[in-house]
């Protein structure tokens, strides 16, 4: 969550009003008192007032200074959507805003790189390195390198209210995820900013095919997936759909860790269920697919994901919460492949079907 709910009385759509006013009249003294009051009185406020104060605060994002409270305006629209606002209705600016950062972030480090020299580690993202020579280094306009190093430093704000859209909307992620996606992973590569949470929200798949063959049986499935944040959650559900549907032998995983992971009510904190692990997954060509990772990571192969399902090499098991609490997975079995079809979807893999991956 955001912020912790208080108790007082709030009249925060008196003051989404006066902000908007004072936004419209370029009103600095005016917009940040106002700013002020909004930031206190949001926390107090009604799930009724937060419904109707979160698109109207988010509407605000692009007529913000950019070297203004940006992300704290971002971040008191993501709480309206967790207290009940429209995800829809406030992605647009939230995410716009989220990609924006992320584009100047890059943009610093490249600035960064050219003013100096090439063993120059990145700075940490601190608001206590921007000095006058931080800004030199940077270089050109002195207001533009000043947004691009407040971008540097303030990136990971916007990490809050992004997830509070994206894993409350399927349209959201369909429509925006994509596109903000490439500059997440980007920035993320420098290893100076904390963006997991982010990258793998923005990577989630939805109503995606996938083209599931195990090999011990020489069967092949194709699974509907959808809302999954981790292979962890995909791992059991797999197991789930074709252990537990009597499609493949095995040991099914217990009701309540699927009811984890699919559930549209998320846990009450961290539970002790455990899960254990049905299989090793692998790409086509043999390479293990780590739990630790994405949906997203399954290689694309002729236009459909192609998932190989082996033999665990060894027990593991881990915790069943699922990575995003507010996000119910789902995994549907759409179809038994034929025959002549799974021989087929085998002969893209490294291994033939019915026959053990070497140890």
């Amino acid at each position: 969550m955001i912020f912790r709910r208080k108790r007082e009385a709030s009249d925060l759509t008196a003051t989404v009003s006066e902000l908007e006013d004072a936004v419209g009249a370029r009103d600095g003294d005016r917009t940040e008192r106002a700013f002020t009051t909004m930031m206190n009185l949001v926390q107090a406020a009604s799930g009724a007032e937060l419904s109707l104060a979160g698109p109207r605060l988010a509407a605000l994002i692009p007529a913000f200074p950019p070297t203004g409270p940006r992300p704290m305006l971002a971040m008191a629209a993501g709480y309206c959507v967790e207290s009940g606002a429209d995800p829809a209705a406030c992605a647009e600016p939230i995410l716009g805003g989220v990609h924006q950062d992320l584009l100047d972030a890059l943009e610093f480090a490249r600035g960064w790189a050219a003013g100096g020299s090439a063993e120059d580690e990145l700075p940490e993202p601190d608001g206590k390195i921007i000095d006058d020579a931080l800004l030199a280094r940077i270089g050109g306009d002195e207001h533009e390198a000043l947004r691009l190093a407040l971008a540097w430093c303030s990136v990971e704000e916007w990490q809050p209210p992004a997830l509070a859209v994206l894993c409350r909307s399927t349209e959201v992620r369909r429509r925006y995820a994509s596109e903000v996606l490439p500059a997440c992973r980007e920035l993320a590569a420098l290893q100076r900013h904390d963006l997991k949470c982010l990258a793998y929200a923005l990577a989630v798949l939805d109503d995606e095919d996938l083209v599931v063959l195990h090999r011990p049986t020489g069967t092949g499935f194709e699974v509907r997936i959808g809302g999954i944040g981790d292979n962890f959650q995909l791992h059991t559900l797999l197991a789930h759909v074709l252990v537990g549907g009597g499609h493949i032998p095995g040991t099914a995983p217990e009701p309540e860790g699927v009811r984890l992971a699919t559930d549209p009510e998320p846990a009450q904190g961290r539970t002790q269920v455990v899960a254990t692990g049905a299989f090793e997954l692998l790409a086509p060509d043999g390479e293990r697919i780590w739990n630790e990772g994405l949906p997203d990571d399954i290689p694309v192969v002729e236009g459909r994901r192609l998932l190989v399902l082996d033999e665990p090499l060894y027990e593991r098991s881990w915790n069943a919460d699922r990575f995003f609490p507010h996000l119910p997975g789902t995994a549907e079995l759409t179809r038994v492949l034929n025959a002549d079809e799974t021989r087929l979807w085998f002969a893209r893999t490294s291994t033939p079907e019915g026959t053990q991956r070497p140890s």
